[in-house]
């Protein structure tokens, strides 16, 4: 009979010390903790031991001879009141938050759900340890020599943001059994797309482990993007290839290594607003168990229900140091063992939330701040839940960098639409000084993106009028109503010349604006090959080739323009200074910025403020002139003063003509002075 001795509080979760393995579980309100631990096929109940230590609320107990591999689970027993905010039952094993490793698949049944269906106010007696998934042991020493942080200054910093099995699942060059793998994002081919794009960072749409909801289930659907957190320490193991001598953590720190030997920085999308549990009606899976009262955030005026500012149905308690705790040993968790370069927060004012609502000096932000392992971590906002008082763009802290939804809106009303000043679109264009411009901010503080994973995919948004999300599930009621799109007058694929022309010029003058901008900018994956989501505008639980990159049909003339632009952007000092503009002369006489009117005449209030105004000049650096031409009619620009060379053009515009230059329709030319 296995004995276990008193052990330790911390580290939390399941440590192996060469020994044996310490485990440790925080639980306030429990009233006993029972470790429970299973044979190697998870099915059977081998060993119940009870920790009998509680120190400040973390229960814990060391078992000599445990190994690495271990399954286990826990039961946690304690009152099962929901009206003052108390789910426990023990009937119900329960999933290691800070499990390093995750056994089984989750699948919707009846045993998951703690309350009892026909007396909802009643704990359901009926065990489900047999389908419960289970944490497992893990202790995996990896060899991270040669291994060096690339550390890109945010002000020469471009994003690519990704999905791990979309962005390899159709690659031709990629052997078929890592396709959709970390592997897969670890070889060659993959990595030599990267560098030769010229993108610095590369951010991961979710790679911790996450479930599908039970409704996603019940349509036959899945989740892809993966916002649905259950373990956070573990990777995701759908993105393991299962290689014979490889882990799902081994295989995805070698990928970390392999994209830091080509220079490029990992950043993951983490989640911690809210954990695959749902709302009230939702399965007891691990923290709800657990804790719940600790844990989540609920109504004060009913604890049977969830505060639901994520929209997702609760949202972790930011508030409480347990789960202030969890999130960062969490990130110190990818930072130490797994070198990640940094984070793109989702929904990140939820973490800021307190009984006042957002605080830009909330505990969270208070202990990232100070903590020595995240110093060099970059660090991105999504500024915004949908909770009262969710929109807090520009009131993050001084090391953060938010996603700027004002240049995504600004930049496609300007080219696809009407009503766009130049005045506003320069100001969306210098990295949203009246958003950003605060003390300890520099201009990368505002990441400038035109599409996302969430939304219309940049050939979708000049090829769509509406959304076309049937195939969710929802009768096309999910995903963003408010359209900025524009379609020509097609709507659809097309194979009209013209059409596809003038969709592609269009294309390139926004990718134009976006990476010759101010600002830290955003490219989604696969908007460089042309990718389409066929008017799918929410492809959240798309997992196949809605989603998937086509490589088969990528746009090379695309990749190469982006490719240029990149070049072009790393060439351009006041883009790489980290300065904000000022239009002043420096101490060499050049001004960092110019805006000039297509007469090559600095532009008057009248110019800035015409809302019909489509068409202006922005001089950078002294010699770089981009020639801005977001109207519907050929334009004749007069150059300044100088010898000006072509160095690029989204319409494929000749070389200039002295000092003057026509300009397609919707187009971006840049010019070059010799």
């Amino acid at each position: 009979m296995a004995t276990m001795l008193p052990g330790k509080a911390y580290p939390l979760g399941a440590t192996f010390d060469g020994s044996g393995v310490n485990f440790a579980l925080y639980s306030r309100h429990a009233d006993s903790v029972s470790l429970c631990l299973f044979d190697e096929t998870g099915r059977r109940e081998t060993i119940r031991l009870a920790l009998t230590e509680c120190s400040a609320g973390v229960w814990h107990g060391y078992l000599p001879g445990a190994m690495p591999g271990l399954l286990y689970g826990y039961r946690v027993h304690g009152p099962y009141a929901p009206q003052h905010g108390h789910r426990f039952n023990s009937a119900k094993l329960l999933l290691d938050p800070y499990a390093r490793a995750v056994s089984g698949v989750f699948q919707d049944d009846p045993l998951h759900y703690g309350f009892c269906p026909s007396a909802p106010g009643q704990a359901d007696t009926r065990d489900n340890a047999v389908q419960a998934l289970k944490a497992q042991v893990v202790d995996e020493p990896f060899d991270w020599s040669g291994d060096v942080a690339p550390q890109v200054p945010w002000a020469q910093t471009v994003i690519y943001e990704a999905h791990v099995k979309g962005f390899t699942r159709q690659h031709p060059a990629i052997p078929a059994s890592l396709r959709g793998t970390y592997a897969g994002l670890a070889h060659p081919a993959a990595i030599s797309h990267l560098k030769q794009l010229g993108i610095t960072t590369l951010e991961l749409l979710p790679v911790q482990c996450f479930l599908d909801e039970v409704r996603l289930q019940r349509l036959g659907l899945s989740n892809y993007w993966g916002y649905n957190q259950i373990a956070w320490f573990a990777p995701e193991p759908r993105y393991w290839s299962g290689r014979a001598g490889t882990t799902q953590l081994s295989e995805f720190r070698q990928m970390v290594k392999a994209l830091h030997a080509a220079g490029i920085e990992v950043i993951l999308d983490v989640v911690f607003n809210h954990s695959a549990e749902t709302d009230a009606e939702g399965p007891t899976l691990s923290l709800r168990g657990i804790d719940n009262a600790s844990y989540y955030t609920l109504d004060p005026g009913n604890p049977a229900q969830y505060d639901n500012s994520t929209g997702c149905g609760n949202a972790l308690n930011l508030a409480q140091p347990c789960v202030v705790q969890l999130v960062m040993d969490c990130l110190r968790y990818w930072v130490s063992e797994c070198h990640v370069d940094g984070f793109r927060f989702d929904l990140a004012v939820t973490l800021g939330r307190d009984s006042h609502g957002f605080n830009p000096e909330a505990a969270l932000f208070a202990a990232i701040q100070q903590d020595p392992v995240l110093a060099d971590c970059k660090l991105v906002a999504e500024p915004w839940d949908v909770g009262l008082g969710g929109y807090q763009i520009g009131r993050f802290p001084p090391r953060w960098t938010e996603w700027n939804d004002q240049f995504r809106d600004v930049l496609r009303r300007f080219w696809l639409h009407d009503g766009v000043s130049r005045a506003l679109f320069a100001r969306r264009f210098a990295a949203s000084s009246d958003c950003f411009q605060q003390p300890g901010r520099t201009p990368a503080a505002s990441l400038n993106f035109l599409s996302a994973h969430d939304g219309f995919s940049l050939a979708d948004l000049v090829s769509y009028n509406h959304k076309h999300n049937l195939a969710n599930g929802e009768h096309n009621h999910d995903g963003h109503s408010q359209n900025q799109s524009w379609n020509c007058g097609v709507e659809g694929p097309s194979d009209d010349p013209h059409v596809r022309l003038l969709r592609l010029r269009v294309r390139k003058a926004l990718l134009a604006s976006l990476l010759l901008a101010q600002g830290t900018p955003m490219l989604l994956g696969g908007d460089e090959l042309g990718h389409s989501q066929q008017g799918n505008n929410n492809a959240y639980c798309q997992d196949n080739a809605i989603s998937w990159l086509d490589w088969s049909v990528a746009e090379q003339e695309l990749t190469h323009f982006v490719t240029e632009l990149l070049l072009i952007r790393k060439a351009i000092p006041a883009l790489n200074s980290g300065r904000w503009w000022t239009g002043q002369f420096d101490e060499t006489g050049v001004r960092d910025v110019e805006w000039l009117n297509p007469a090559a005449t600095h532009l008057e209030p009248h110019d800035w403020d015409d809302p019909a105004g489509k068409a202006l000049m922005i001089r950078l650096s002294g010699v770089w002139l981009l020639l801005v031409n977001a109207s519907a009619h050929q334009l004749h620009f007069h150059l300044p003063a100088g010898r000006w060379s072509l160095r690029l053009s989204s319409a494929d515009d000749g070389m200039p003509k002295m000092d003057d230059f026509t300009a397609s329709a919707r187009s971006v030319t840049v010019l070059m002075q010799q």
